[in-house]
């Protein structure tokens, strides 16, 4: 799966990247039909101690999944947000037909 991420306003970090990508194969091992992964990290300074936002945007069949989460740190943002897309990625699996 193609991953790319994208800092705002923040410095592109490699442990993040590492530790997001690791979590993300685990996806890509239990949906094989994924194509890519756009990761999204940022900052919202007013909303303390919360405020490390992490959402993500997987491209597959059908429409765009998307997920984003508010926590108190990045790795606890990426987990959550995964968490949520294997949600609705489980969901989606059984919706669909195979022939």
């Amino acid at each position: 799966m193609d991953t790319r991420f994208q800092y705002v306003k923040l410095d592109r970090s490699e442990n993040l990247e590492e530790f997001t990508r690791k979590k993300l194969e685990k996806l890509e091992t239990k949906y094989d039909w994924l194509i890519s992964a756009e990761v999204h990290f940022k900052k919202h300074e007013p909303e303390e101690p919360k405020g490390y936002i992490c959402n993500i945007s997987l491209s597959g069949p059908g429409p765009i999944v998307f997920a984003e989460s508010n926590e108190e740190s990045y790795e606890a943002a990426a987990v959550e947000t995964i968490k949520d897309l294997d949600r609705q990625l489980s969901k989606r699996k059984s919706q669909m037909k195979s022939y």
